[in-house]
């Protein structure tokens, strides 16, 4: 199942960055930078640690996930310069983390060792917390960060059988209905 431009644009539009018409210009300019500026707040190093745990975190028969986190991650953080913040300092906390076990950067790592990190850091049963321990952190600003945009997107809502739910537009027997169980 391959993530596409498409879902980068219904991920962004469901996190309320921009419009959906407005969107498509967002993304002509979505390259991140060397080191944080007012202007690219998130930086190259920032945004393959996110492609890194998107690789762990999404299901596996998922394609493209560097190009769609790259072009949502960047929006999605030039839109709140406070919350980028909390994501770069957050990828120097796994990094602080991981450089004492493994003398390396997460994003350098194998899939199989960042999956590793994330269960010692007990990121799965973390509670997410903008201002808690570092598994929290990585929770609140990275994992449930990746897992909303992919879950938004048509692709993820597919898996979860919410391709058009009650409500939305699709036709008169999207909101006649209610979800098939």
């Amino acid at each position: 199942m391959e993530l596409t431009r498409r879902d980068v644009l219904g991920a962004l539009s469901a996190a309320g960055v921009g419009s959906v018409s407005g969107c498509s210009d967002l993304l002509e300019d979505g390259a991140a930078g060397e080191s944080p500026t007012e202007d690219d707040p998130i930086t190259d190093h920032d945004v393959e640690t996110l492609v890194a745990l998107a690789e762990v975190v999404y299901p596996s028969g998922v394609t493209e996930i560097e190009s769609f986190v790259r072009e949502y991650s960047v929006v999605r953080v030039r839109e709140d310069p406070t919350y980028a913040r909390g994501v770069g300092e957050t990828v120097a906390r796994l990094d602080d983390y991981v450089a004492e076990w493994h003398d390396d950067a997460y994003a350098d790592l194998s899939a199989s060792a960042r999956a590793d990190v994330l269960e010692q850091m007990a990121v799965d049963t973390a509670d997410p917390d903008p201002d808690g321990v570092a598994g929290e952190r990585i929770r609140y600003y990275l994992v449930n960060e990746l897992l909303y945009a992919f879950y938004a997107s048509p692709t993820g809502a597919g898996l979860l059988g919410l391709e058009n739910p009650p409500g939305h537009p699709g036709g008169t027997t999207s909101y006649r209905e209610g979800p098939h169980e």
